[in-house]
């Protein structure tokens, strides 16, 4: 699927991912390959993906790595899934 993630600062994150998840409202969720469409509020908590995305020049601090996982921390945002690609706009 393809991952993107997007803040008020710049675009962090575009390319390609085997997984990605995320902290939802309600609780952490998971999504992978042909995952149905969705939109979903994010609460604070980590984003993670494995995978081999692009992570934008000068915004790699911002990232670091659990296991074979990339994870970004955030403080809210909004997740729409849909035609295997996903979106994150983050705070």
């Amino acid at each position: 699927m393809y991952l993107e993630i997007v803040t008020p600062e710049a675009s962090l994150v575009s390319g390609e991912v085997d997984s990605v998840t995320v902290p939802g409202v309600e609780g952490e969720f998971q999504m992978l390959n042909n995952h149905a469409p969705i939109v979903s509020l994010l609460g604070e908590g980590k984003v993670k993906f494995s995978g081999n995305p692009t992570i934008a020049e000068g915004f790699e601090k911002k990232f670091t790595k659990e296991g074979d996982k990339w994870v970004l921390q955030i403080s809210s945002g909004t997740l729409e899934m849909n035609n295997n690609k996903a979106i994150v706009l983050a705070d």
